[in-house]
């Protein structure tokens, strides 16, 4: 372990700036990379003093195909991206944690004396007031530790962040996995994987933060590179890598924050689980996975009476988009990417259509989403049915929905046109060009 002064040393250095490539997969931006380490050093130093530490990373991540699937034990494509929150972090010897994000207030509080110890878990318990705060979940990432058997310990730690919060980038398991991290590299000398500690920030934002949500953003942050993923078993979910140089193929991937208003949408997010859990429910299965499809179809007229509609609609949505996923996957480890963009369009019309996660319906008048992909396939020229989407590119809500982010897979060529049009709506940086990285969580230096 170094002391602050002899790690922004080792920013100087040019096996540095090749590990900063290595990470980040575009030169373009390695300058910048440097500036934002060397920062973070220096408002470490600043908060916590010139001690020993190390700097560690975790990305954000995109969903690529299985949207809202996850939750179901369903099938997904995902993946990391080179946008990343960055941690400069020292163990403490008093139990004490002390976190400070770019930004936002002091985070502290103290671990149980017996922090070590698998018997402090008590300690550790959820506390009403912390639900929604980020302090819940880094009490939850220790106690998840804990309880695993694992060692936790008080440490100081200044975080900087370019995985924007609402930006449909999982800021949230971002942050979740690099906590998980940092205690795995300060405490367990890096024994912690990958997927344990996905299990862990999944645990703590449904536990400690009290939100719904699957284990897909955790699980893509955390392991790094482009995956696909089966949740059949989310105690043992599979894992299967994909092997695609997007890039190589001549595309990219932009990722556009349309700036809606998240305010009180808590309940529309919460909704689409608990509606494809209630289908579920009516055969006696906690998840849509465990019911077989022609069982479901055979039922659909008596769940309209008892359920309504739109669970109905986001049950067949899941049905269709489990599959599409695992064939996204394959179309893409065969180098099929015009099969893969058929199927991402699908996925963004099923979306729109039937999982209804594009708008608020009680809220008519705003509609970025929508908008955002309107404007979309006019620029990219889909609005003429195209016979070939590989020379168009295609558009399709991303993540949650509602009022967040779309994702388009755009021909090199096209990038500048459809950055200006989609920044003309939303204003400056919201169009963001990105990279998938081969990398989860992991200590820099």
């Amino acid at each position: 372990m170094q002391t602050i002064n002899e790690l922004e040393k080792e920013l100087e250095t040019p096996g540095f700036r090749e590990k900063l490539l290595d990470i980040y997969r575009d030169p373009g931006r390695i300058d910048r990379e440097v500036t934002r380490y060397r920062f973070a050093l220096s408002e470490f130093r600043r908060q916590f003093g010139d001690v020993p530490a190390e700097i560690y990373s975790a990305p954000g991540r995109t969903e690529i195909g299985g949207n809202h699937t996850d939750h179901q034990h369903g099938q997904v494509l995902a993946a990391s991206i080179n946008d990343d929150a960055i941690a400069v972090a020292a163990p403490r010897t008093d139990g004490q944690i002390r976190v400070l994000s770019e930004g936002y207030p002091m985070i502290s509080f103290t671990l149980p004396a017996s922090g070590g110890d698998s018997g402090a878990a008590d300690g550790l318990a959820p506390l009403p007031e912390e639900e929604g705060t980020t302090r819940g979940l880094i009490r939850g990432m220790a106690a998840g530790l804990l309880q695993r058997g694992f060692r936790i310990g008080g440490f100081d730690a200044y975080i900087t962040s370019e995985v924007l919060g609402g930006s449909g980038l999982s800021s949230s398991a971002a942050f979740e996995t690099l906590i998980g991290t940092i205690l795995s590299g300060l405490f367990n000398e890096m024994s912690v994987d990958a997927i344990t500690i996905a299990k862990i920030g999944q645990y703590a934002e449904n536990v400690y933060f009290g939100k719904p949500c699957g284990l897909m953003d955790q699980m893509a942050c955390s392991v790094g590179s482009l995956c696909f993923m089966d949740f059949k078993d989310p105690e043992d979910p599979r894992i299967r890598k994909v092997e695609f140089d997007l890039a190589a193929a001549g595309f990219r991937l932009c990722i556009t924050d349309t700036r809606g208003s998240h305010a009180d949408l808590t309940p529309d997010y919460a909704a689409v689980p608990a509606e494809m859990k209630a289908v579920a429910a009516h055969f006696g299965q906690e998840v849509l996975r465990n019911v077989p499809e022609d069982q479901f179809t055979a039922s659909i007229p008596s769940l309209r009476t008892d359920l309504g509609d739109r669970p109905v609609l986001r049950a067949i949505h899941f049905y269709a988009e489990n599959r599409r996923a695992a064939a996204e996957a394959d179309a893409l480890q065969s180098g099929d990417i015009e099969g893969f963009l058929r199927n991402v369009r699908a996925s963004g019309d099923s979306s729109f259509r039937f999982l209804q996660n594009v708008y608020v319906g009680r809220d008519v008048q705003h509609q970025n989403v929508s908008l955002a992909l309107a404007v979309s396939e006019s620029v990219l020229g889909l609005a003429e049915g195209p016979e070939r989407l590989s020379e168009t590119g295609v558009a399709r809500v991303h993540g949650g929905g509602f009022a967040g982010t779309i994702q388009a897979f755009v021909p090199a060529e096209k990038v500048d046109r459809y950055r200006a049009a989609m920044e003309a709506l939303f204003g400056e940086g919201a169009c963001m060009v990105l990279q998938i990285r081969k990398y989860g969580g992991m200590k820099v230096l």
